[in-house]
């Protein structure tokens, strides 16, 4: 466990705008930044920090939360590993227990995952750094590769031992299950032999964005025909290999910087541009580009600068890669090395300003490149010219931006000599051919929404709901402001008769909302919004600069949740950058009184013309001496009701119905 006080320490140290700007590219947004949300595929921002407020809020999937819930819903960390991340990243020491036999057999399958990676990744590097066959074999292949003792430490570079169970026996003895791993793909079972996956080979760990080891690399260092030059850890809960780039841990925080990212294919490639000084770099990890690892670098940057060796035929090969980092709408250029050479070989031979000179130099446009490689082996080909010109046409259709494609279309038609008009034409009768697929599966979802629509099952609106998301939501805007409020009292005129007078009573928004549903005696129905009420009407009394944060710490994560969506409701006009197009959105700010009024009088109305249906239910089967009371309770309730309407100037809700 985790003293409290290391706890409330991290919480005042850590900035929310600073941890998850290490994972998703922000932009400034007013006074607060917006991004790509990194929990779903999308290409307008709709992922909102608010500094001020020290909250997040990703407005295509409804999460939200503080800084730990990022880190909990983004890397999948348990609450104290949160903790324990921040507490790291602002070098904070943090007190803590040893925990119980009880509380490591809690820990659920995910998290012994990981725990297995770390244990593997230290006894890796203790292999490579402490045994004479480490030394000799595993750190002598990386002094022959140029890496420095500086660089292998860096990257938790290890070596597993040339035996058939050294890791796996090591593990069992300290304690960690078989089953997990296995699951890992440390370990490959067959019956009741267990033999290690990485016998006698150097060691890559392969890590999240947030430092996690989520599998690892490793190389065989003898040559032997039957056995793969590269094995990489199978699929686990943690580890996707379509969703995982290598060398994006410590390569994240330049790719922001720089707004520009290196795609390379190795592990060597990444960690030899980094030793040269180039480190806004990552991997693909020898496996085919995909799109969840194109959108895991579009979080940080909108540039892609593709990097092969001179090899054309893997150069073909990967051309499908950058149809696909155009689909996601990103800017996309590639470089190439000269024949024999690779990213690595080039960097080690060259100094960082040689290195960066030649990429500035040597970096195309994606059609110049596309052209360059396909262009000569068809320019003798008249067949083959067209279907390399209609292949190049088809990579311009991928781009969503209108004035892109046209500016490559002019381009392309530069190149390849041919008339623009024929490749518009082209291009349109590609975008025909996509536009009758949009069309089909637009029908297809059409039929679906009529079927839903049909659905007689389907709840309609639930107004108390409603009506009481919006108090909280007040409370939590507007609690602590000193409104002037209009309330009816009952006075004695002139003449001596009773009369409705409007009295002028200044006082918090939280008190008017809580002395206004003590008077009814109103409750919520809402169990998470009655959880939330009481805790900030007790917070609110207790210290009137309440700050989002001590309610976060107080509330279970589905009431944090809720308080997110409603803490960042006027965050979402800043999304759509609607000032700058002289578009101004009313502000709730500017009529307080009469939102808090409105939505108060709105529960009291509703609850009233409930408690008349349910009266009148009990008439319908009521022939007993007490129909005749509840016709006249429902009576008094109507006349409650119309009181209610006219104050808030509008038709009854009965009327409505």
């Amino acid at each position: 466990m985790i003293a409290a006080h290391s706890i409330d320490q991290v919480f005042e140290t850590a900035r929310v705008e600073e941890v998850i700007g290490d994972f998703v590219q922000l932009k400034k947004a007013g006074s607060n930044y917006k991004g790509l949300s990194p929990f779903s595929d999308e290409r307008t921002p709709s992922f909102m920090v608010s500094p001020v407020k020290q909250i997040w809020k990703d407005f295509s999937t409804g999460k939200g939360g503080n800084v730990v819930a990022f880190l909990m819903e983004h890397e999948h960390f348990t609450y104290p590993e949160a903790i324990k991340y921040l507490a790291k990243k602002y070098n904070i020491d943090i007190e803590e227990t040893e925990q119980s036999n009880e509380q490591k057999e809690a820990a659920n399958e995910r998290e012994s995952l990981y725990l297995v990676n770390e244990f593997a990744n230290s006894y890796f590097k203790n292999i490579l750094h402490k045994t004479d066959q480490g030394k000799s074999i595993g750190l002598s292949y990386f002094k022959e590769r140029g890496f420095t003792e500086e660089t292998i430490k860096k990257f938790d570079l290890g070596y597993s031992l040339d035996e058939w169970q050294a890791f796996t026996d090591e593990a069992l003895k300290k304690g960690y299950q078989l089953e997990f791993l296995e699951k890992t793909g440390l370990t490959i079972v067959k019956g009741e032999k267990q033999f290690d996956r990485f016998k006698g080979r150097v060691m890559f760990p392969i890590k999240s964005m947030s430092g996690r080891v989520l599998g690892f690399g490793g190389r065989i260092l003898v040559n032997d025909k039957k056995a793969a030059k590269y094995l990489n850890s199978p699929e686990s809960l943690i580890y996707y290999k379509s969703k995982v780039l290598y060398g994006i841990y410590d390569a994240k925080q330049s790719i922001a910087k720089e707004d520009n990212c290196y795609l390379v294919e190795g592990y060597t490639d990444v960690i030899q541009f980094h030793q040269t000084g180039i480190k806004n770099v990552v991997s693909s990890s020898g496996t085919a580009l995909t799109s969840e690892q194109i959108r895991l670098i579009n979080r940080l940057t909108n540039n892609i600068t593709v990097l092969f060796d001179g090899d054309a035929a893997g150069m073909r090969a990967s051309l499908r890669g950058i149809d696909l980092i155009l689909e996601q709408g990103m800017n996309v250029k590639v470089c190439t090395f000269p024949e024999g050479e690779d990213p690595d070989s080039f960097a080690k031979q060259n100094t960082l300003e040689e290195l960066t000179v030649y990429l500035e130099e040597k970096a195309k446009d994606f059609i110049q490149f596309k052209a360059s490689i396909l262009y000569e082996e068809a320019k003798t080909d008249p067949i083959k010219k067209a279907e390399t010109i209609r292949d190049i046409v088809n990579s311009i259709s991928k781009i969503p931006d209108t004035i892109k494609k046209e500016v490559y279309i002019q381009e392309c038609a530069r190149i390849m000599d041919i008339s623009e008009e024929v490749l518009f034409t082209t291009l349109a009768q590609i975008n025909q051919k996509g536009l009758r697929e949009e069309n089909r599966k637009y029908k297809q979802e059409k039929n679906n929404l009529e079927l839903i629509k049909n659905d007689q099952s389907i709840k309609k609106v639930d107004v108390q709901y409603s009506l009481e998301r919006d108090i909280i939501e007040i409370l939590l805007l507007y609690g602590n402001e000193i409104e002037d409020f209009e309330d009816l009292v009952l006075k004695e005129n002139d003449e001596g008769d009773l009369i409705m007078e409007p009295v002028i009573q200044q006082a918090k928004v939280f008190e008017k909302i809580y002395l206004d549903l003590q008077e009814d005696e109103m409750e919520f129905a809402n169990n998470t919004f009655k959880n939330i009420y009481y805790t900030v009407i007790d917070k609110m009394n207790l210290n009137s600069d309440l700050k989002p944060q001590s309610l976060f710490n107080s509330l279970d994560s589905q009431s944090s949740t809720e308080i997110s969506s409603m803490l960042m409701i006027d965050e979402k006009y800043w999304l759509s950058d609607w000032h700058r197009k002289n578009i101004f959105p009313k502000l709730k700010q500017n009529s307080i009184e009469q939102l808090v009024r409105e939505t108060i009088l709105s529960l009291r109305c509703y609850l009233v013309y409930k408690k008349v249906d349910e009266l009148m239910q009990k008439t319908k089967n009521d022939i007993s001496n007490t129909h005749k009371e509840i016709l006249n309770e429902i009576n008094d309730y109507n006349e409650l009701e119309k009181l209610l309407t006219r104050k808030l100037n509008r038709l009854r809700l009965a009327d409505l119905n």
